[in-house]
């Protein structure tokens, strides 16, 4: 039995992913927005162990979120599920300046990443739009370009990748892996999209915690629980190492060292 926190778990994949492993007997820790969200979640997936609250467009409570999950204890693996869509049609800025998409899709992962106590497994949901993502890294919070929601979005989906990929790299004891789950019909995905739902939240679920060789991998990407070659770029330490830098620069969030912060569990 594992203990997997998923972030983004009040519906959509996150709750699909949820219900699957309190199905499979796994202990499960879900997030949301506000309160009022945590509630409805917790009543939607019953035999969940706990919710955990808090906005990730706001670097303040995706700390908190953070520190809500350190004090529940360790974790075997944490599901970075929680994302935003492509369809905003202007640059909406948070509290703290940056744009709603990369906030909530790129930082929020960096920083929930940097201050959980470090798990056995991480995994990270991208889109196979990731496949479009700028991987200059220029102006990465759209100060100087024109917007463009379906580019922001694309950029923060190679983001997950690289973070991904970054981990699996830094902390060779973690295993750190990356998935796009298809075009599916959840309300991010709208109602025409045309993959599998069904499918969609098995692979986050089978890299969480699988004893399948295949699953037991590092610095991956998957689809449907297959290998799928992504982005060229996605696999330069130089471009992981400098969205690293960037979000810790934008976030005010520093990566443990490696001597400080040993894998959970060793």
């Amino acid at each position: 039995m594992a203990r997997v926190f998923i972030t983004g778990s009040s519906d959509g994949l996150g709750r699909m992913a949820a219900e699957l492993l309190v199905q499979q007997g796994h202990r499960v820790v879900l997030h949301a927005r506000t309160e009022q969200r945590g509630r409805q979640a917790m009543a939607g997936v019953p035999g969940t162990e706990a919710v955990v609250i808090g906005d990730l467009t706001s670097i303040a409570q995706t700390r908190g979120v953070a520190d809500q999950v350190n004090k529940l204890g360790s974790f075997d693996a944490v599901i970075h599920n929680a994302g935003i869509g492509y369809r905003e049609p202007r640059r909406i800025a948070t509290e703290d300046g940056l744009p709603h998409v990369f906030a909530v899709n790129t930082l929020a992962p960096y920083i929930l990443t940097a201050c959980i106590q470090r798990p056995k497994r991480l995994v990270y949901l991208s889109s196979g739009l990731h496949q479009s993502g700028d991987a200059t890294l220029q102006d990465l919070v759209w100060a100087q370009r024109r917007w463009n929601g379906m580019q922001a979005y694309s950029d923060t989906k190679l983001h997950d990748v690289l973070l991904a990929f970054a981990f699996a790299r830094r902390w060779p004891g973690v295993l750190s892996n990356a998935l796009e789950p298809g075009w599916v019909a959840t309300k991010m995905g709208g109602p025409g999209a045309p993959d599998d739902l069904d499918a969609a939240h098995r692979t986050q679920v089978w890299l969480a915690v699988s004893d399948d060789p295949a699953a037991k991998v590092t610095g991956r990407y998957f689809y449907h629980m297959q290998l799928r070659k992504p982005h060229p770029a996605t696999h330069k330490p130089e471009l992981q190492d400098a969205l690293l830098e960037a979000c810790k620069r934008l976030s005010g969030v520093e990566l443990a060292s490696e001597t400080s912060a040993a894998v959970s569990g060793t």
